[in-house]
């Protein structure tokens, strides 16, 4: 009986040692730790940043995120806003050598690794955002190996942007708007002087 056992507890131990190579688990949706057996993130400040085409987004017009930063082989991806950990939006098409992970009932929530094979700078994901009017971010976890990756990468916050027109006096434009207008004026009245 013991000699049975030996081949599956070896094979459980071989298991926990690799990780996750084929994608995260569902599990790591809300705190992003891989779930590598016996290994801690990086204390370190990590060497990527998440970079995205736009500091705005609207309703079903895709974002672009970037992973800057040495090569990684290990990655989950989400977006969220500040206060909760549900995953928002839905990710499009994932780059090779990606896979959607269902995240809080969303099976396009996040964006993980579906093998270990390197990913680098040229590796862009393309978010959808849903209809919300809070701030956005990206979080994600990097893994450059299986003993060596960062939590809580985050990107800059993303605002949503003005759906209809030009949107040109609102917020603080709108000074900008009135400075304009009152600096035409004052160049109108200026030169009417000196002509007139």
């Amino acid at each position: 009986m013991k000699m049975l056992l030996l081949p599956y507890v070896i094979l459980q131990v071989f298991h926990a040692v690799q990780g996750y190579p084929n994608g995260a688990p569902t599990g790591a949706c809300e705190d992003m730790l891989p779930r590598h057996v016996g290994v801690l993130p990086q204390p370190s400040p990590a060497p990527y940043s998440l970079l995205t085409n736009s500091r705005t987004f609207e309703a079903g017009k895709p974002i672009t995120v970037t992973i800057k930063g040495p090569d990684y082989r290990g990655v989950l991806l989400e977006a969220r806003t500040d206060g909760s950990t549900n995953a928002l939006g839905s990710w499009s098409l994932p780059p090779p050598d990606t896979k959607f992970l269902q995240c809080t009932g969303n099976p396009q929530g996040a964006v993980t690794h579906a093998n270990t094979n390197v990913k680098g700078n040229s590796t862009v994901y393309n978010w959808v955002p849903p209809s919300i009017t809070s701030p956005v971010y990206f979080v994600a976890t990097i893994a450059q190996q299986r003993t060596v990756y960062w939590i809580n990468v985050r990107s800059a916050t993303l605002t949503r942007g003005t759906t209809a027109g030009l949107g040109l006096a609102t917020d603080a434009s709108a000074t900008m708007a009135e400075q304009k207008s009152f600096l035409l004026f004052a160049t109108c009245f200026l030169v009417l002087q000196l002509l007139g």
